[in-house]
């Protein structure tokens, strides 16, 4: 849904609906838009707001080369809006908003089918550009469409940054890079107030800037490598999907997808991500090297004069249906079972741990590890075109989705057994319920 967002001098708000009706602005009371008479800026009929900006565009356009329309502070003719844009009329600030309409998915079945062959369609699109990492891929593509958070962890050179701008081109997704430093501040990710001064009234007042943190994918290269107090700004993002900055509060765009990338080699300068920052990432995915064939293909292809592009396979209403459909698809009561016996076993205080959790966990995993451990074996069934959800679509993502939760004492350090060791333990002892009765 488009509209219009209306703020007076004296700080009143109006959102106004847009339904493909041109609107006129100016001081006239006949106009659609009435403007403050007594603002000299202001003509009777000012400018006209329509959808001749192209299919589906709107565009605002002054009457009077001589009374123009303020965007940042300069004089222009006309704009065409796309969401988020603002413009001044004299001392009116306007903000263009959109909102995607929901698509309604009336089969089930045939909407599992629909994603699997676009799944198909992604893949091949991404492998245009990118060589291997098909577990990777297929990784990044569960956690989106189950509404998650994606951390990368691997050395530089694997086509991390890649894949992530790859991904957003296929699905047409706003893709902002920000580059975590050691000198990074919050308000350089969500945004900040700024004093802005109107050129016709000499009015002064303060005006928020968005950030990079509004975009549909956020990509947060080398995220370890700036404090925790900037770590910190993506906590309310990634959970709740909104920012709150000097006490006002900005939903972000729908979809809202964060893939931060990390270096795992290389430690000097860089900050541990704290656990509640870990946590709110569904999967951590580690990023191998790739076969020797995939390796000379990389740098066969990589060495010509060549552009390689990927071409839209989603559009963004049809990935948030998509989603939608993820959260609908029911579980049975056994693999919901499943999933908590599995996180609980994870945590040493419980009463029946295994053993080696009880020797070599210091910490185990909470309640969101099993929210997003069945979130994803509902995308991963969709994706494969099934609606039905088994213990098997549980264990393919229970790695990524518990290694970053388990945190392993020095008993395990000592023996050599990370976190990855014991969540494959975990897959070979934790049972499936069993509803036998003994006679």
């Amino acid at each position: 849904m488009d509209r219009l967002l209306i703020r007076t001098s004296d700080g009143r708000e109006t959102a106004l609906p847009l339904d493909g009706t041109p609107l006129l602005i100016g001081t006239d009371t006949g106009c659609h838009i009435v403007l403050d008479a007594a603002d000299p800026a202001a003509l009777p009929q000012h400018a006209l707001l329509d959808l001749d900006g192209g299919p589906g565009a709107w565009r605002v356009r002054c009457y009077d080369a001589n009374a123009p329309l303020l965007v940042d502070g300069l004089g222009v003719p006309e704009v065409t809006l796309a969401d988020g844009t603002r413009f001044a009329i004299g001392g009116t600030a306007f903000e263009f908003s959109r909102t995607a309409e929901p698509v309604e998915i009336d089969d089930p079945e045939a909407a599992a089918a629909r994603l699997h062959e676009a799944e198909a369609r992604i893949v091949s699109q991404l492998g245009r550009v990118v060589v291997g990492q098909a577990a990777v891929v297929k990784q990044l593509l569960v956690a989106l469409f189950a509404r998650g958070h994606c951390l990368l962890v691997g050395t530089p050179g694997l086509a991390k940054t890649l894949m992530a701008k790859s991904l957003a081109g296929t699905l047409e997704l706003d893709c902002r890079r920000v580059q975590f430093t050691p000198d990074l501040m919050p308000s350089d990710i969500l945004g900040t107030q700024m004093l802005e001064e109107d050129p016709a009234t000499s009015r002064r007042e303060f005006r928020f800037k968005k950030g990079p943190v509004f975009t549909h994918l956020l990509l947060a290269d080398e995220i370890n490598r700036t404090p925790p107090k900037t770590q910190a700004a993506l906590l309310e993002a990634m959970q709740e999907r909104r920012v709150t900055v000097s006490g006002a509060t900005y939903e972000l765009p729908e979809p809202f997808f964060v893939i931060a990338t990390q270096n795992p080699i290389e430690q000097e300068g860089t900050y541990p991500l704290p656990e509640a920052q870990l946590d709110r990432f569904m999967f951590c995915v580690k990023v191998g090297f790739p076969s020797a064939e995939e390796e000379e293909e990389i740098i066969l292809e990589t060495t010509r004069d060549a552009v390689r592009e990927v071409g839209c396979v989603l559009d963004r209403e049809a990935l948030l249906a998509f989603q939608r459909l993820v959260r609908q698809t029911p579980v049975s009561r056994h693999v919901g079972t499943y999933v908590t016996r599995l996180v609980r076993a994870t945590r040493p205080d419980a009463a029946d741990a295994p053993e080696f959790v009880t020797r070599w966990v210091r910490w185990g995993a909470g309640p969101r590890a099993g929210q997003y451990l069945l979130l994803a074996a509902k995308a991963h069934a969709l994706l494969e075109g099934r609606l039905n959800v088994s213990c098997d679509d549980v264990r393919a993502y229970a790695l990524p989705v518990l290694r970053h939760r388990i945190l392993c004492n020095f008993a395990a350090s000592s023996e050599g057994v990370d976190s990855d060791e014991i969540v494959k333990r975990l897959l070979q002892t934790v049972p499936e319920p069993d509803y036998s009765t003994k006679g």
